[in-house]
């Protein structure tokens, strides 16, 4: 019996596959059906890369950010690479998320979630389906799990092999991730593991150790106090999300789990969809509604009041609190049009979303050289527009979604050190998208902390 003719509670004919009978944008086309099937069935086949109490866990604490009562950190790369994968790589990203949830903590006085965007994000939505180099024209390359970047006929066809590479690089991150953290790597008690070498002149190094010495003094007093080491603050929750761009691959690691209902994509704790891929009939709608996870949708300027209600019913029919993101990324010069009406449909219809700012994507911009890249003066005038947007609307900013990387890159403009559109070629590493560098992320979580610490608390059920 195929998978598309079960039925699963009120979600009617859906099942994993049941998306292929809907417009599917954005996916590649495989030349071999039979590769593309073998790798599917062999990934279905695979243990899955995170658990389903995993995934409640994070619900919960995401529906206490609804609340107020936590705050969202989201970042990471604009797009994994298989040579990334080292341990050093994947412990600079840890390194800085961790970082800045500790300005968070300490200046908004909230626990924070931390969500890497890694562990899966090998596949990015392009603009375009080809690519024109020199007169030759060639499939555009669409991440490490389609196909490669290279530009030759034989490295931009989609690899069926690929996925199940991205599957293998997706587990020995998380599970190196994991080892760090159940090893003592985040805890309080030494936030100097965390220190990045190449930031010790930062102009952002004095208050982060000020921040450092305060929380450790705070540690010691309270267990001198009580005569006890505080060991249950030598770990932390640390969940993983990626685009859910590519839905075979999204298809073949959704099952069901012992003693509970519904169908769990188990690649990742936190799926989402992008903004070119959110059409209310179209395949990742139809994949995204019968999927457990919490999940997010990027929101842009093109979204209407009236799309945006039939989203949330579409994704969250029982209003579930902790359920749905909405990732809102206008661009600095259209936030304040484009973000009040779709708050105020949001109250009016009463429906439960997390609101987090993606500043990134909708301020990216190419140079009079033709490097892409993002301004921070531009990032920051969003993140703080949004911020006084929502508060004066009613509600609250409940998280942030970065592209950002710990290394010492030069690929967005701005910040304390200084970073120019002469210095962009300098250490440009990017494949896609600019990322912040540290010392911009550093600089961000401490304008957040600043906002968080002057936002009024927020009522227990808002």
């Amino acid at each position: 019996m195929s998978q598309t003719s079960q039925k699963v509670g009120g979600l009617g004919n859906w099942a994993p596959d049941s998306w292929k009978g809907h417009a599917a944008a954005q996916q590649p086309t495989y030349p071999d059906q039979v590769a593309l099937d073998g790798a599917i069935a062999e990934l279905g086949a695979l243990p899955p890369l995170v658990t389903s109490w995993e995934i409640h866990n994070l619900k919960a604490q995401l529906a206490e950010a609804v609340r107020g009562e936590r705050f969202l950190l989201q970042g990471g790369d604009c797009s994994e690479s298989f040579a990334d994968c080292d341990s050093d790589a994947i412990a600079s990203k840890l390194k800085i998320l961790l970082q800045m949830s500790l300005v968070l903590v300490q200046g908004g006085k909230k626990r924070v979630i931390r969500l890497g965007r890694f562990a899966g994000q090998y596949a990015k939505p392009r603009s375009a389906d080809a690519e024109t180099r020199n007169g030759v024209t060639l499939p555009t390359y669409r991440g490490d799990m389609i196909n490669r970047a290279g530009f030759t006929a034989a490295e931009r066809v989609p690899d069926p092999a690929l996925l199940l590479r991205a599957y293998e690089r997706s587990g020995l991150t998380i599970n190196f991730i994991r080892a760090l953290i159940e090893g003592g790597f985040a805890d309080l008690h030494h936030p100097e593991y965390w220190e990045l070498g190449f930031v010790a002149n930062s102009p952002h190094a004095a208050d982060y150790m000020r921040m450092v010495e305060t929380i450790g003094e705070s540690l010691r007093f309270m267990e001198t106090l009580t005569g006890q080491v505080m060991s249950d603050i030598n770990r932390v929750d640390f969940f993983t999300s990626h685009e859910g761009l590519l839905l075979h691959y999204e298809q073949a690691q959704t099952r069901r789990v012992p003693h509970r209902t519904g169908w769990y994509n188990l690649s990742t704790h936190f799926p989402w969809i992008g903004e070119r891929t959110r059409a209310l009939d179209g395949a990742h709608m139809e994949y995204f509604r019968g999927i457990a996870n919490p999940i997010g949708v990027k929101v842009g300027p093109a979204m209407t009041p009236d799309e945006l209600i039939d989203l949330t019913e579409m994704l969250n029919p029982e209003n579930e609190a902790g359920r749905l993101t909405l990732i809102h990324r206008f661009g600095a010069d259209k936030v304040e049009k484009a973000l009040p009406p779709l708050v105020e449909a949001i109250r009016r219809e009463g429906k439960t979303v997390l609101w987090c700012c993606d500043p990134m994507h909708g301020n990216t911009e190419t140079t009079r050289d033709g490097i892409k890249t993002r301004r921070l003066t531009n990032i920051m005038r969003e993140l703080e527009s949004s911020w006084r947007i929502l508060g004066e609307m009613g509600t609250h900013q409940g998280g942030v979604h970065f592209e950002l990387t710990g290394e010492n890159v030069t690929e967005c403009v701005g910040g304390a050190s200084g970073v120019t559109e002469a210095d962009l070629t300098r250490d440009y590493r990017t494949q896609l998208d600019p990322r912040l560098n540290y010392e911009q992320s550093m600089e961000l979580a401490l304008l957040l902390a600043r906002l968080m610490s002057q936002a009024p608390a927020k009522p227990a059920n808002p």
